[in-house]
């Protein structure tokens, strides 16, 4: 064993579970908001289609909603709801709320280009997505 000031470290097997699985998702519409299904049977995707339909539900799901969704999962923008905040403020708030979501994701690595706009109401966020299978771009 090589001396080191923590011999009972093994920086190989702390590599070996830094590796992520394969990310697989179920096909998602996005344009109806609902999965992809033929023959009765879900589509799987991968690698950066999979990343793209775990953002859109991930952006999709209210925080601390659902027992079933650890604490991590989810989004935080229904708080902007009824504030009484500027509109800079809440885009910048919406900015942030977006990233924390996104970047809970051990698959995705950075959140750019990110763009927040309310319209009637409703947030739109526009950004680009840095992941560990390459970039995803996406409007939500």
């Amino acid at each position: 064993m090589a001396e080191t000031i923590f011999p009972y470290l093994q920086p190989e097997a702390v590599a070996e579970a830094d590796a992520l699985p394969l990310l697989r998702e179920i096909k998602w519409d996005f344009t109806a908001d609902r999965p992809v299904f033929e023959n009765g049977e879900p589509v799987w995707v991968e690698r950066e289609a999979a990343v793209a339909v775990w953002a859109w539900n991930a952006l999709h799901t209210p925080r601390w909603r659902y027992e079933i969704h650890t604490p991590g999962y989810g989004s935080d923008v229904e708080n902007l709801a009824g504030s009484g905040w500027s509109e800079e403020l809440k885009q910048a708030e919406a900015r942030q709320y977006v990233t924390e979501c996104l970047l809970a994701s051990p698959y995705i690595t950075a959140v750019n280009d990110l763009t927040a706009s309310f319209v009637g109401g409703r947030l739109t966020a526009s950004f680009a997505i840095d992941s560990i299978y390459g970039p995803v771009r996406m409007e939500v």
